[in-house]
This record gives structure tokens, sequence and C-alpha cells, in this order.
């Protein structure tokens, strides 16, 4: 590949810019890169020149980046977070390296999370970077190597590897209900909480349990940790997987709203593009989700 060398800066003026555009200070950029000032300073005019493009404009005695800068920043950082992840790459050898993973905040927190220290332990030569991600998106253009996905096997393109099923269970403050209702009718008589990416949750739940009813509307969450916390403070009844709602319900913040539960009409599952060669890093992470999933389907994660 042949690219016109006034596109290609230095790293160290790349260096430069990156640190000024976060600290807003080339003497605080100078002290972190142990440079001087007039160093930072060079640089950043260097690197303007080349582009002829004004990266960085002064605003009382700081720096902020303009509209173009802020642009390039962004492509700069990630450009620099690859050089270095390519160089720890070079120096441990093809078979140790990083894994880019995207993740669903609840399931990432609550289900994985808990178990990649056992991953780190057996698998000390793979770095796992953990980014968030609630849809699908295409890997042709993304830095991730896998991806965390809820639903049916609708992504197109990719390798699945079946996680577990989501089970939710309803949940409110003690204060809300003393004991689990055994009429799932009567959970009607209460707030409902919703959340936006489950629209049909509190339906598929009450049919699941007999019951033909349509829930009423009410407060709608983006995600199950701010869900959880409305209804720790007792603004209704929210349903949650088990894997998220057992911390909750162990140390007595939410209890259980009903007796029933149901399982959802979704599942969890770890995919990749299906057009690519699997990285060592990835295989090693596969298989070893595989066992966490055995251990799942044996009762591991059911309240």
């Amino acid at each position: 590949m042949s690219l016109p060398r006034r596109y290609l800066p230095s790293i160290p003026a790349l260096l430069a810019f990156e640190a000024v555009a976060r600290l807003g200070s080339a003497t605080q950029a100078a002290a972190e890169l142990s440079l001087t000032q007039s160093a930072v300073s060079r640089q950043l005019k260097l690197l303007e020149d080349q582009l002829g493009v004004a990266l960085l404009a002064r605003k009382g005695r700081g720096l902020v980046v303009t509209p173009q800068g802020e642009r390039y920043v962004r492509t700069v950082r990630t450009t620099l977070q690859r050089l270095a992840q390519a160089g720890v790459a070079a120096q441990t050898g093809p078979e140790i390296g990083a894994l880019n993973l995207a993740i669903l905040p609840a399931f990432g927190m609550h289900w994985l999370a808990p178990r990649l220290r056992d991953f780190a332990r057996t698998h000390p030569e793979v770095t796992v970077n953990l980014s968030t991600r609630l849809a699908p998106f295409d890997f042709r253009g993304s830095q991730f190597d896998a991806a965390i996905h809820f639903g049916r096997e609708d992504w197109p393109g990719v390798g699945y590897l079946p996680l577990l099923p989501e089970t939710v269970v309803p949940v409110c403050a003690p204060s809300l209900i003393a004991t689990p209702l055994t009429d799932p009718q009567e959970i009607l008589q209460f707030d409902l909480l919703h959340l936006d990416t489950r629209p049909r949750g509190w339906a598929r739940w009450l049919r699941a349990v007999g019951q033909d009813s349509d829930p009423p509307p009410g407060m709608m969450f983006d995600q199950f940790s701010t869900m959880a916390q409305a209804a720790i403070h007792g603004l209704g009844i929210a349903l949650l997987p088990t894997f998220f709602a057992d911390p909750y319900l162990a140390n007595g913040q939410l209890v259980l709203a009903a007796t029933q539960s149901a399982q959802s009409i979704g599942s969890y599952y770890l995919v990749w593009p299906a057009d690519r060669p699997c990285p060592p890093a990835l295989e090693a992470f596969r298989d070893w989700l595989a066992l966490q999933r055995t251990a799942a389907h044996a009762g591991d994660d059911h309240v």
C-alpha cells in the first residue's frame, strides 16, 4: 500500500497532539510525555503545517480542539491504541494477544465479569478489552473480534455460540410487597417498570403464567441497572434476568414480587465474524465460554 507521505505524520507529533487535545495544555502534555513545552509546541506546528488544517485554538491560557481537530483526534487515538496493541502482540508472539469484545451492559457486569477472573487465571496470555454495544453492528467497520448478542440468531454474517436463555423474575422493594404474590393477576395492581429493548417483556411473562391481561404502561428504562435502582426505591415492580437479580435478592435490596418466573423468547450468544479466520485469543475465549455455559445450564444461574 502506497500513501502520500504528507498524510502520514510522525508518531511524536501524533502523541503530542493527542495529549494536548486531552489535557488542554501544552505544559501538561509536555510533563506527561517527558518533553519540554517548546518541543510539544514544535510538534503541534509541524503537524498542522503538514496537514494544512488548524487542529487547536487558544482559549484563554489553554488550548481547545477545533471541529476538524476533534474529528482527527478520535482517529488518532484509535490508531495509537492499535499500534500499541500490535507492539505487544509482536513482542509476545502470534499465539498471544488481545481480545476486543463488545458486551451488553447487564450481561457483561453481572454474568460475564464475575467469571473473567477464571479466564484470566487459565489464559494469562490473553487480554480481554470490553466495550459496550447495545445493538448488532457491522464487524467490518469495527475493531471488535466478537460480541455478546441477545435475542435470536438474527445477526447476519456471524458464527454463534449459545450461552444461556434469559430467565426473568419480577422483583420489587421489600416495602412494596411483603411476601411474594401467589396470584400473578394481583401484580397488575402495582406500577410495572419496562425496558425499552424488551417492550413485550411483561406481556410475555403474564401469558407464561396463564394471564391474558395486557400490562399497563409504566416508566420506561434503557438499561436493567437503572430499572433495578428504580425498583429498589419503591417506584414499581421490575422484570429482571435471574443473573442480574440474584445479588439484589441476596442482600435484601429487592425481593420476589411473585412466586412464578418465566423464560423469555431470547437467549444470549457469543457471536464473531464468520468470514474471518478465528484468532487464537478468540478461540481460547470461545472454548472457555463453552465451559461456563455448561455450568450455567447445570443450574448455576437460577433463583
